[in-house]
């Protein structure tokens, strides 16, 4: 098990970063959030999980042990798998799970693509109180922001998380037509994500 890794930030994309540890770089899948707070050229720590499947090993990061945490414990729920369970902490903070787990608020779990009605009632009922009661602690705040890109990733990106093209090109129009719209591709995506969060998906 690979519970973390430390060193320079080589590249960061939407969906993913690259770490290098010890001469090795490491290809590291995180939420948008958590690859916001990655700059290249920089040394990061991220909290890891590493899943193994037959054919791959595919390491996820979070920005700290708690979000992995929760990350590790959704999958104990049957049909969650790990590429889910990071969409659900795209959408959600870990504390958002655990409130809407705690108060069975199916509507809240349904803003994550591919999860629907009867998927949040599994979760809820199969998650239980595993998750633990709210930290009370919010999203990392983001490092300084990536150059800007076109918004035709971003959509990629949350297509990529789950969205159909059309839900996810009207959530990036949205929020890049708003005052004071953000005009880096973290800040577009987190706009949108939270645009999302806000709407039943497609």
């Amino acid at each position: 098990m690979i519970a973390s890794v430390t060193g320079e930030v080589e590249a960061v994309t939407l969906d993913r970063a690259v770490v290098r540890v010890g001469g090795v770089g490491m290809l590291v899948h995180a939420t948008p959030t958590t690859l916001a707070g990655l700059v290249p050229g920089r040394e990061a720590r991220l909290a890891t999980s590493l899943v193994v499947r037959e054919d791959s090993l595919t390491l996820f990061g979070f920005a700290d042990d708690d979000e992995r945490q929760v990350f590790e414990t959704l999958q104990t729920v049957s049909g969650v798998g790990p590429r889910l369970a990071l969409a659900m902490l795209a959408v959600h903070t870990p504390d958002g799970l655990r409130r809407a787990v705690a108060s069975e608020d199916l509507a809240a779990l349904q803003r994550v693509p591919g999860i629907g009605k009867k998927g949040a009632q599994r979760i809820v009922l199969e998650v239980g109180e595993k998750l633990g009661p709210a930290t009370g602690e919010g999203a990392p705040e983001a490092a300084a922001p990536a150059p800007a890109a076109p918004a035709p990733e971003v959509v990629e990106a949350l297509v990529q998380l789950g969205w159909s093209e059309k839900v996810a090109a009207g959530a990036v129009e949205a929020v890049t037509a708003a005052d004071g719209a953000p005009a880096d591709v973290p800040g577009v995506l987190r706009a949108a994500l939270q645009h999302l969060g806000g709407h039943r998906h497609g």
